[in-house]
């Protein structure tokens, strides 16, 4: 079995023209894309490798770590990213992407001048809502610029830049928080800043220059490889007109407004949803503390429930590729599921290395960093190309099996990690279990590409983020750092997310049934 070479693999691409980009441009497209990926989680996963410090210095539990790491990132990240995938549908996905990295490049530099919890969190939000036009954009981009039969590869590819810029972000961080303590030992620190800090801001300022790399990518015509459906971009004005339409619809209060035009039974079933949203969050602050993780989840999931009805009421077309399409719910669910154990042990697993070993902060930077990022990126494609080659991109069902088949293989590693007495053997199990992790994510991606019309991929796209952060990036981290808590014991907290892996299996098979049955009739 033997993978396809370069030429293979762009011998199907049309002819270039000014719309058209030629098969080199689409390679050196996907390569500065994996760039912005890259250090789109460089800057988000550095929190991490800082944990200690910035728990120490700013006093906070690990619950409220949970919570900066995970849900005041995530909760932001999926709803802007549901207007952001959309204008990405509607507008220049290479100037969009540019003013997102400019975005969040700039909070990431202002998370180093925080100086409490709460101005912390306030800068995880600006991050959140910058990093979320990478994604739908990336994919979108992509579609565009490779036919379908190769899509799953080129994403992974895209992709892998999440174990990349993770396994980067703990030694650069880890580096430059370093050398500033030692560089500053015994002396009165320029602008009273500590190392955690300056890593922040020198790793947030390098992507406002990269912003202008991007913004001079070409833009491929949008469709070009779906017979027929090639559309162009709507009008600057109207592209974000209807952008702003989109935010009011997800927006609280304005939610009600929305909801309002659309008559009085659209309000009532609005206001409804708003009503047990915050009482589901009263009542698990009441039963567990922590207000702002589920005020915030309250206000991400009635925000949530706002954009379907709207979604329902002025696009029914998308709503049912979206909400009514069983293969891209049962995807989006047990991919997003998968992602809440992924992330919980990327947030926590550095510091329990750390805690339970007495491993130092730049060794563990080393391997950990440097195994889950070769694990990540390997992976990722390795997931991918497996799905493009199974289902020869028609055959869909097959990508849905391999997400299930790594996501049971990667629990062996993981037990092995969780059960390690020695040092050496929990670094042996990070490659492995990281390569099996990601690749379920590039096998799920290319997925989601396929399965929706070339003019809803950067929605469908969102939709999928959304999974993953609603119920991966928000839940994972906090639960495993509230359990953590309550039971003084941060494996418990890691042990336990695991718990949400037979229900992703069950979802995975939802979809996989469905896209069979569709495939065979």
């Amino acid at each position: 079995m033997e993978q396809p070479t370069p030429a293979a693999l762009t011998a199907d691409l049309p002819p270039p023209s000014a719309a058209d980009p030629g098969a080199a441009y689409a390679w050196y497209a996907l390569a500065v894309l994996v760039l912005v990926y890259t250090l789109n989680f460089i800057d988000r996963q550095m929190l991490t490798i800082l944990a200690a410090d910035i728990k120490r210095d700013l006093r906070i539990t690990d619950a409220q770590f949970g919570f900066l790491y995970g849900t005041a990132f995530g909760v932001f990240y999926a709803l802007f990213g549901i207007a952001l995938g959309k204008l990405a549908d509607r507008w220049s996905r290479t100037r969009l992407l540019a003013i997102g990295l400019a975005t969040w490049s700039a909070m990431t530099a202002l998370s180093g001048l925080a100086g409490s919890f709460a101005q912390l969190g306030l800068a995880r939000v600006g991050v959140g809502v910058g990093e979320a036009p990478a994604g739908p954009c990336g994919f979108s981009l992509l579609s565009d610029l490779f036919p379908a039969r190769r899509r799953a590869t080129v994403i992974a590819i895209f992709t892998a830049g999440i174990y990349l810029g993770g396994g980067m972000s703990l030694s650069l961080g880890t580096g430059l928080a370093h050398a500033w303590d030692h560089g500053f030992a015994g002396t009165a620190r320029p602008f009273g800043l500590a190392g955690w800090q300056v890593a922040f801001v020198g790793l947030g300022l390098p992507g406002l220059a990269m912003a202008l790399w991007v913004a001079s990518l070409r833009e491929p015509l949008r469709g070009r490889f779906e017979a027929g459906s090639a559309k162009p971009d709507m009008a600057t004005v109207d592209a974000w007109r209807a952008f702003c339409a989109d935010v009011l619809a997800i927006a609280p209060p304005f939610t009600l407004i929305a909801a309002a035009r659309r008559g009085r039974a659209a309000l009532a079933v609005n206001v409804a949803h708003l009503i047990l949203a915050m009482l589901a969050a009263a009542a698990m602050t009441r039963l567990l503390g922590d207000p702002a993780q589920w005020l915030v989840l309250g206000i991400g999931v009635y925000a949530v429930a706002s954009w379907a009805q709207s979604m329902a009421h002025d696009d029914p077309e998308a709503f049912a590729q979206i909400w009514r399409n069983p293969a891209l719910v049962g995807v989006n669910v047990g991919y997003g599921l998968t992602a809440g154990m992924a992330y919980a042990s990327s947030g926590f697993g550095p510091l329990y290395a750390m805690q339970t070993f007495h491993a130092p902060a730049a060794q563990v930077a080393l391997i950990v960093g440097g195994g889950g990022a070769a694990g990540g990126a390997i992976g990722t494609v390795a997931g991918g190309w497996l799905g493009d080659w199974l289902s020869g991109g028609v055959h869909h069902a097959r990508r849905v099996l391999v997400m299930m088949g790594v996501l049971v293989l990667a629990m062996i590693p993981n037990a092995v990690l969780l059960t390690a007495h020695s040092l050496p053997v929990f670094y042996a199990a990070v490659f492995p279990l990281w390569f099996l992790l990601s690749a379920a994510l590039g096998c799920s991606a290319g997925t989601v590409v396929n399965i929706v019309p070339a003019r809803l991929r950067g929605t469908a796209t969102a939709s999928f983020y959304l999974g993953a952060t609603m119920l991966g990036l928000a839940i994972g981290p906090y639960a495993a750092g509230r359990i953590s808590q309550a039971t003084h014991s941060l494996w418990a907290g890691l042990v336990s997310v695991t718990a949400v892996v037979p229900i992703a299996l069950v979802a995975m098979a939802f979809a996989w049934r469905d896209l069979a049955r569709k495939e065979q009739s």
